[in-house]
């Protein structure tokens, strides 16, 4: 894993969340076995894969570590045991959607910047890596995107990796900057869900007809 250990960890609880949420997702769709477990990967891989892709990084993660195939679709076939339980365990799968958001973040920025790439394209890397394994599983799903629908999620990630980019361009130490943008990122999108904020709308009506 290109993250250190600490951040490993968290990325690996965090495609654990992100397979089981998307596992009741197919749930709902009504799946088969099959679907379930894809699209559990799909959601927890696709935003790496992604991000892999457009940078030209080869090979793929879960080609790199076919383990992570094996852990996220395990999790996602786990959780039809466990399904009519997990209602209970809502807020915590939020809170772990939201960690999942900044870890995949941050690794996305780190790998670019590893690249040698300009700061705009480092933090869509980090953007790309935490959002858009969500959108797959929504297109997959035939639901309009989280990320479309004025959520605070796009803009969480594009925080905290803006706060780690001006960080790291400011030479200040890296596991400090890591840790804080992080913090602050994961205390947005926190902040969003209590509260309800939500982005701007834009709504147009053809007055023509």
């Amino acid at each position: 894993m290109e993250a250190a250990q600490p951040l490993h960890v968290l990325y690996l609880i965090a495609i654990i969340a992100e397979a089981m949420t998307a596992a009741l997702a197919a749930g709902r769709r009504e799946m088969d076995w099959v679907g379930v477990c894809l699209l559990g990967c799909v959601t927890a891989l696709g935003g790496g894969s992604v991000r892999d892709l457009l940078l030209g990084r080869y090979p793929l993660s879960w080609v790199e570590h076919p383990s992570y195939l094996l852990i996220t679709g395990g999790a996602a076939l786990a959780t039809i045991a466990i399904a009519r339980h997990m209602h209970h365990l809502r807020r915590v799968f939020l809170f772990l959607d939201a960690v999942g958001l900044v870890v995949f973040t941050v690794i996305g920025c780190n790998l670019a910047a590893g690249l040698g790439m300009p700061v705009v394209v480092v933090i869509a890397s980090g953007m790309i890596t935490g959002c858009v394994g969500g959108v797959l599983r929504d297109i997959l799903c035939a639901d309009i995107p989280l990320l479309f629908r004025a959520e605070l999620y796009a803009t969480a990630s594009v925080v905290t990796g803006g706060l780690y980019v001006a960080g790291q361009r400011a030479g200040l130490p890296h596991d400090a900057v890591m840790a804080a943008a992080m913090v602050i990122g994961l205390g947005l999108r926190l902040l969003a869900l209590r509260f309800g904020w939500r982005m701007p709308k834009f709504v147009y009506t053809d007055s023509l007809h």
